[in-house]
């Protein structure tokens, strides 16, 4: 029989995210935690680190086995850790959640790192345990844990107040210092520092733990040899941040700001010197035609293309699925999600017979303002009434309109609530609706960002929707633009999903 997945189950598998889970002689503990992994995870591999205690047969009388990966004798987390890591980037895994097999840890958090996962692709979540202050502690591990935060913050200038929470999870394919990594539990903090060094996100989720009574614990820390391997390896790590991994972060920060501004500096020159003023003294002499306008319009959509194919900014991969073959030579009503200031160059280089609904920041631009005011774009502040006649006049003469239903931006990628003022246009105009969907732009360039990230940009046109088929989407525009916006959800969160397992 097909295997049957919960949507959490098949929300992982589709991101490529998988849990693992290393052991060490936790036999009285581990088959709960599996049992419970697996309810929410589909993928889970038991890294067993030499167990003694009858662990892989307990395992292997589950009704459902999770992928075993057997050490031979105990090496160690780090040794186990990195194990897990290659199984999982082996069987085609971009992610791992890994969580402690003593029962400390509560698999049913595991759709909370799924969340933090799409909010936050690519970067690493660490699982941030709440109520430590309360919970019955050694002092040992108290001082061991403020010890480590101490050195973290030192070596990264990040701080963290749980750098010792073994429940995070891990981008498999942007872990750096894999293949130095010690081999005992201090190997998280190794792994937290290098990730920091190299530009890897650290995002922090709160997740629940629990601490049993004292003599129910299994540990296998040794106070005076295990704080003698921190001590070594922070010395080390000391080391390593002023002569390799704060050089190496500083460096970055110089590239991104000066590949930022090197952009803007583009745009503006290109907008002032190239764009603008040939517009306006083209327009001005002789006369302002409908036919100069036409000549304008495709003038912007070949400047458009360059910047969008020509130009090719760094780790910035644009791509267009058009898969209804839409050729832009009938008019339409193309609604588009908004994300981002770069949002507008790729829906600019769809067509030449394409005319935008603008925004007031469009609109009173210094640098573009001129042209998007004289070549027939629409300000949304003049209401729907009064844009119904200049639309319908575009409409006649082969233009799509293009829209952003959101009416502003997104802060954080999320479809945000679709306003109804496109969908009376297109029912009052008897118009084909046009939807194109945008991912990536929010990633390079996010709402409030102001320097340039590294990321993939796709573009996806979809099938109009006639105006015999809108009513299928709902009774009015209300309804219609609630169930068009969560198709966009579930269509964008897809097109995610695909990207950031395969690129990550």
């Amino acid at each position: 029989m097909p295997e049957v997945l919960t949507d959490t189950q098949q929300a992982l598998r589709r991101r490529g995210i998988c849990v693992v889970i290393p052991t060490y002689n936790n036999a009285g503990t581990v088959v709960d935690v599996v049992t419970r992994a697996q309810v929410q995870c589909a993928d889970v591999f038991v890294v067993l680190d030499g167990c003694t205690d009858g662990t892989e047969a307990l395992l292997a009388a589950l009704p459902e086995p999770p992928r075993m990966v057997v050490l031979p004798r105990n090496g160690g987390k780090g040794k186990a850790l990195k194990a897990g890591f290659k199984a999982a980037l082996a069987a085609g895994f971009a992610y791992a959640i890994t969580l402690d097999a003593d029962g400390q840890h509560f698999p049913e958090d595991i759709p909370l790192f799924l969340e933090a996962n799409r909010a936050y692709p690519g970067e690493l979540i660490v699982g941030e345990r709440q109520g430590l202050r309360n919970a019955e502690r050694s002092k040992g591990s108290r001082f061991a844990n403020a010890f480590s935060n101490f050195w973290f913050f030192v070596q990264t200038l990040r701080p963290l107040k749980d750098t010792q929470t073994g429940y995070r999870l891990y981008p498999l394919k942007s872990l750096r210092g894999l293949s130095l990594l010690t081999s005992r539990y201090e190997a998280e903090l190794e792994l937290l520092v290098f990730s920091s060094w190299h530009g890897v996100g650290i995002k922090i989720l709160p997740v629940n733990v629990y601490y049993p009574p004292r003599e129910a614990r299994v540990s296998h820390f040794r106070p005076g040899r295990d704080f003698l391997r921190i001590t070594l390896l922070n010395t080390v790590l000391c080391i390593l941040a002023v002569v390799y991994g704060l050089p190496l972060t500083i460096g970055r920060c110089i590239f991104r700001f000066l590949w930022s501004a090197l952009a803007f500096a583009a745009f503006a020159v290109t907008t002032v010197v190239f764009v603008t003023p040939p517009v306006f003294w083209y327009l001005n002499i002789g006369g302002n035609s409908q036919r100069k306008k036409e000549e304008v319009h495709r003038f912007i959509y070949r400047m458009a293309r360059f910047a969008v194919y020509g130009l090719r900014f760094p780790g910035v991969k644009y791509s267009l699925c058009n898969e209804p073959g839409e050729d832009f030579t009938r008019a339409s009503i193309l609604l588009c999600n908004h994300q981002s200031h770069l949002d507008i160059l790729p829906v600019l280089a769809l067509s030449p017979k394409l005319v935008l609904v603008t925004a007031d920041w469009v609109w009173k631009n210094p640098f573009y303002g001129y042209v998007i005011r004289n070549v027939d774009y629409l300000h949304a502040s003049e209401g729907v009434e009064t844009l119904l006649p200049k639309i319908r006049s575009l409409l006649d003469s082969g233009y799509t309109i293009a829209m952003y239903p959101e009416g502003t931006r997104s802060p954080d990628g999320r479809t945000g609530r679709f306003h109804q003022g496109a969908f009376h246009i297109a029912r009052d105009l008897g118009a084909d609706i046009l939807p194109v969907l945008l991912y990536g732009t929010g990633r390079v360039l996010p709402k409030h960002g102001r320097l340039l990230r590294r990321w993939p940009v796709r573009m996806e046109i979809g099938r109009r929707i006639s105006p015999e088929a809108l009513p299928q989407w709902g009774e009015g525009p209300r309804e219609q633009a609630s169930r068009l916006r969560k198709w966009y959800q579930f269509r964008l969160a897809e097109i995610a999903d695909k990207i950031e397992q395969t690129r990550l």
